[in-house]
């Protein structure tokens, strides 16, 4: 979905002509796993990060077109508003001094980013959810102007058979609106974390992605406000599914098939089965014109795939030798709340994934899938305060399971990969001194703001002060 697109106006013989491609691409793909022709790398980690422009007030700053303009190409890409953008990394192997590396590239190019919005009187902000987003901000006015954002708009409210968008989140608070376009999506930000996987592991880390979203959500959690409504502490993540609120073919439209999904269940023997689910439960979103593509990279289903928003989603790229590879890219972590507290949320994952996949039992063997589910949406409702049940089937406090099981498993985890031990004792001491403090972002929010007051424009600036601090969150004062 990074890609822009020619054209966003479609007839039925486009849905045709790309659902034949699909089909043709999936069984591409079937050889690709039974002939065993994807490339062998493993432990390559990369990163996604959205973020805000914000003004002087701290509003949010419709200026990304001269944003990016202002930034390298490769670097920064546009999103849904035109106060969001996308910083891209480096892909680098998991060992040696990576997490240091990863780290310093983010920083240095999160200073670029400052240094252009200062062009602009404006801000860049690192947040799940920007406190001052109102309403009436996401409309198609504050759209980029991007063929395949608007084509996505069309099509999702087609697949909607227009009916409106209903937003119902029960938190602290409740909030209800409806929205006649899909750019309620675009007051979600994410730090999206990529991992390449061997193929014959693949299974394994992808499932272990998925027992761990509980975990990695609720020690993350920095979206407790929309619209000035005290709701989840990762508000985003019933904002984002409720804003593509679009399901599967027919009646399951409307039913349990989403697209924006924490999926049906496990992966058994490998990740070919997300995409025969993607080619047999889910209609074509955009039936691009894709036929001067390379076939060989299966641009069709690469493209079906990307109009899927599983919570931790399988992903086809390519080597820089053209050989297939299997990414997967957890998507729980929202952006924020500073430069290390990003790099240490991205080493937890890198840390404890490794440990769960390569462990002698399968971590989906001690963990039903519908409990992995459960846990992931209370410790989105609850953070750290939420109670998970782990693979002994114990029923933990969050912060304890932190303390006395995740974050041991994490350290030996990147020990294992080779990471170099002042950076697993760096990143890991900041998770371990945010849970023992109990300050996330979504924490000192509410703390800030049971201090000041919902002056939300305050707490944007607050926010804004001690982040370009660069000092860690735990470490912020209310």
């Amino acid at each position: 979905m990074g890609r822009e697109i020619t054209g966003g106006e479609f007839q039925q013989t486009d849905f045709d002509r790309f659902a034949e491609r699909l089909r043709a691409e999936t069984e591409t793909l079937r050889g690709h796993f039974a002939h065993e022709r994807f490339s062998r790398r493993h432990g390559v980690g990369g990163y996604e990060l959205e973020a805000w422009l914000v003004d002087g007030a701290n509003q949010p700053a419709p200026v990304n077109e001269s944003f990016m303009a202002r930034m390298p190409s490769e670097t920064v890409t546009p999103e849904l508003a035109r106060f969001n953008f996308e910083l891209n990394s480096t892909p680098l192997a998991v060992t040696d001094d990576a997490l240091g590396r990863m780290h310093d590239e983010l920083a240095a190019n999160w200073q670029r980013c400052s240094e252009a919005a200062r062009e602009l009187d404006a801000s860049p902000v690192m947040v799940g959810i920007l406190p001052t987003v109102t309403d009436a901000m996401l409309g198609l006015a504050n759209m980029s102007p991007r063929t395949r954002f608007q084509a996505l708009n069309e099509q999702i409210l087609r697949a909607r058979r227009d009916r409106p968008i209903s937003l119902d989140i029960q938190g602290a608070e409740f909030l209800h609106t409806e929205h006649q376009d899909v750019m309620l999506e675009a007051a979600t930000t994410s730090f999206q974390v990529h991992l390449q996987v061997a193929p014959e592991r693949a299974a394994r880390y992808y499932n272990a992605a998925m027992v761990l979203s509980g975990p990695m959500v609720g020690v993350s959690a920095n979206s407790p406000f929309l619209f000035g409504k005290r709701l989840w502490r990762e508000t985003r993540v019933p904002l984002f599914e409720q804003a593509v609120a679009a399901g599967g073919f027919g009646d399951a439209a409307f039913g349990p098939v989403k697209r924006v999904t924490f999926g049906n269940g496990y992966v058994r023997r490998s990740l070919l089965e997300v995409f025969e689910e993607n080619l047999a439960h889910y209609p074509v979103l955009l039936p691009v014109d894709l036929d001067e593509d390379d076939p060989a990279t299966l641009p069709h289903l690469r493209l079906h795939n990307g109009t899927l928003w599983r919570w931790n989603r399988p992903l086809l790229g390519f080597d820089d030798d053209g050989k297939p590879h299997l990414r997967i890219e957890h998507r729980v972590i929202p952006a924020g709340p500073s430069v290390v507290d990003t790099m240490a949320n991205a080493a937890l994952f890198y840390g404890l994934a490794h440990a769960l996949a390569e462990q002698a039992e399968a971590p989906e063997a001690g963990l039903e899938f519908a409990t992995a589910r459960e846990n992931f949406y209370k410790a989105a409702k609850h953070g750290l305060e939420a109670r998970l049940v782990w693979l002994d089937g114990r029923h933990w406090p969050l912060r304890e399971l932190l303390r006395e099981r995740l974050l041991p498993a994490a350290r030996e985890g990147l020990a294992d990969q080779g990471c170099a031990a002042g950076d697993v004792e760096r990143f890991m001491g900041i998770i371990g001194e945010r849970v023992r403090t109990a300050q996330t972002g979504a924490a000192w929010q509410i703390a800030y703001t049971s201090t000041h007051g919902r002056d939300m424009a305050g707490l944007v600036g607050a926010y804004r002060q001690r982040q370009d601090s660069g000092a860690p969150v735990h470490e912020w004062s209310v």
